[in-house]
């Protein structure tokens, strides 16, 4: 872009104190992986977290405005993952143990006087001891995204230090969010948050880019391949429906023949029937996971995958019609496959109209970021990643971004052997306080509104 970047004002004590470095040790000692990660044996302490954090932040003067459990309305809106409401079904505390929170720093200001930071607290299941060596943070939620979250706090304190009017002249929010993990793709949680009004100009969400300022998100909808036949054994495997087989076939296929956009990604895993050697298990299923970054993606990638399925069962009977373990198998094949949507209509978050970069195309928000701030740009040819701003995607009056420390994979970010470095949560603190000072700064003379009603709360 144009013009020389700006970096007078910014802050050189942007990074995590000892006290930060404890919080954040105290957050990933505190299991927050959500019954889609756990099952329904464990409880994930989230009111703890969220709790725990809202103290710390109080300490820069911001003020809980929201803590409560989503109501189940939430469940019933347009595109909630089957597996989120046969979670809720199953479970009575399945929302009532997943609460969401929401921060301020000052009172509240005008929309375009505001920016909105989201990060959410519960994790993917598994991992290591949480433990800190010094220079190295290890455990869950290190990198995804406890973290971020506790860089966020470095980089606003840093940002009032230099700027005590911060908060008044430009407002900040954080969302603390549940359900961002484990497919739920923050339905109960950032969802029902942004349509109470919980936004600003600018939106922050904390996840890992390399400290690199990545102006849109996937979604993604995931497909389940059903075969329902009859079961035999291994004594006489021609006598039952092998649906190991069939969808072992079709996961192979589905590999081969479905393509690889240049907006998402393509899944193909999940696949099981049995655990046992000696039978032939004529039920089973088969996951197929498809990422997209624009509606025409979506609609491309449901029509592929209908034709690859038709097309693999055909090869499948053409195949196998004359085997004898496996005729019976391809003489049904039709009838025994079933495409099951398990999620799909969800909004991606697209660059703006142009195509061009940061801040979802605004070119105030650009400048912000790319030039006064001084951050860098997303890599234009590197693929996005699926996270919980799709959820700004249609709102009107807001640019949204994604920003953070580390990389999803090299951190390991949903692998037992999660970390995150200290001196990028350093570098991500620096990073916050930029765009915080910058905001504040260029942010036209504002005054209070009239404070929204709460949200209904739900008891813990």
């Amino acid at each position: 872009m144009p013009g020389t970047r700006e970096h007078d004002g910014t802050p050189p004590e942007a990074r995590l104190s000892a006290a930060d470095r404890e919080l954040l040790l105290r957050l990933m000692e505190l299991p927050t992986a959500g019954p889609l990660e756990t099952g329904p044996g464990a409880t994930p302490q989230l009111w703890s977290a969220q709790a725990a954090y809202a103290e710390a932040a109080a300490r820069l003067g911001c003020t809980v405005v929201h803590h409560a459990a989503p109501q189940p309305e939430t469940l019933l809106a347009p595109g909630v993952p089957r597996t989120v409401t046969e979670a809720a079904a199953e479970r009575q505390d399945f929302l009532a143990c997943q609460p969401s929170t929401v921060l301020r720093l000052g009172p509240e200001l005008p929309h375009e006087a505001t920016v909105m930071f989201n990060v959410h607290l519960d994790t993917v299941a598994g991992g290591g001891p949480a433990h800190f060596d010094g220079r190295r943070f290890h455990g869950r939620g290190a990198i995804d995204a406890k973290g971020p979250a506790v860089g966020l706090l470095a980089g606003l304190r840093a940002a009032l230090a230099a700027c005590p009017e911060l908060g008044t002249r430009a407002g900040v929010l954080i969302q603390l969010v549940s359900g961002e993990e484990g497919g739920a793709m923050g339905v109960f949680g950032t969802r029902p948050l942004v349509e109470a009004g919980w936004t600003g100009r600018l939106n922050v969400f904390c996840e890992p880019t390399g400290l690199r300022v990545l102006d849109r998100s996937t979604a993604a909808m995931t497909a389940a391949l059903r075969v329902r036949g009859r079961d035999g054994i291994d004594d006489t495997p021609g006598g039952g429906h092998n649906a190991t087989v069939l969808l072992g076939h079709l996961a192979q296929h589905l590999a081969r023949e479905l393509p690889q956009p240049a907006d998402g990604q393509v899944c193909v895993g999940g696949l099981h029937t049995g655990t046992m050697h000696n039978k032939v298990y004529g039920s089973g299923d088969l996951l197929i996971n498809l990422s997209y970054g624009s509606p025409a993606t979506a609609w491309m990638l449901e029509r592929a995958l209908k034709d690859a399925v038709r097309s693999g069962v055909a090869e499948f009977r053409e195949r196998f019609a004359r085997h004898p373990s496996f005729a019976l198998t391809a003489a049904d094949a039709d009838r025994l496959v079933r495409l099951d949507w398990l999620k799909r209509g969800l909004p991606a978050l697209g660059p703006g109209p142009g195509g061009e970069s940061g801040a979802g195309g605004d070119p105030w928000c650009a400048e912000l970021l790319l030039e006064r701030a001084g951050l860098e740009p997303w890599p234009a040819g590197a693929p996005a990643f699926t996270c919980d701003a799709i959820w700004l995607a249609d709102v009107p009056g807001t640019s949204t971004v994604v920003l953070g420390p580390g990389d999803l994979d090299a951190n390991g970010a949903h692998a037992e052997e999660e970390f995150a470095d200290l001196a990028d949560l350093d570098a991500y603190a620096g990073h916050v306080a930029r765009v915080l000072l910058h905001f504040a700064r260029n942010s036209p003379p504002t005054t209070p509104r009239t404070l929204r009603p709460p949200l209904p709360e739900a008891a813990s």
